[in-house]
């Protein structure tokens, strides 16, 4: 759970430092997902800003993305997300789950990203009304 926990927040700090370094830069910026890393890229020069490699820890959970073709989300100056360059769909939510632990005992968080940029981390097994349920 606390891999788990580490890949979750990696991505949603990813998410964060992309949309941040687009407001900064006054430039489009996005975010690309490769398993459990990433890669955040100013889309106009191709400069690499930040990079997680999906190699560094996290190797027992498993990322999925939605919607299943996706792989990337890019970040306008005002911090909305807006099209991917390449026409290729913008993720909206990420789930991080455990690879070796069964359902019952594992912690699934998931990472949602709003339309107008908002990104939130929430625990899909925390109960309603609970602040950390995803709703």
């Amino acid at each position: 759970n606390m891999q788990t926990r580490s890949t979750a927040e990696a991505i949603l700090n990813g998410l964060q430092l992309a949309r941040a370094e687009a407001v900064r830069r006054n430039n489009n910026v996005q975010l690309t997902l490769a398993g459990t890393g990433w890669t955040a890229t100013v889309v106009r020069s191709g400069e690499q800003i930040q990079a997680r490699p999906a190699q560094e820890g996290s190797v027992n959970t498993t990322v999925t993305v939605t919607p299943v073709a996706a792989n990337g989300v890019t970040f306008n100056s005002l911090g909305r997300v807006i099209p991917n360059n390449d026409g290729s769909a913008s993720i909206t939510q990420v789930d991080v789950g455990s690879a070796v632990l069964p359902v019952p005992q594992s912690r699934e968080l998931r990472t949602t990203i709003g339309l107008g940029g908002s990104i939130r981390l929430c625990d899909t097994q925390a109960p309603a009304g609970d602040t950390r349920a995803c709703e």
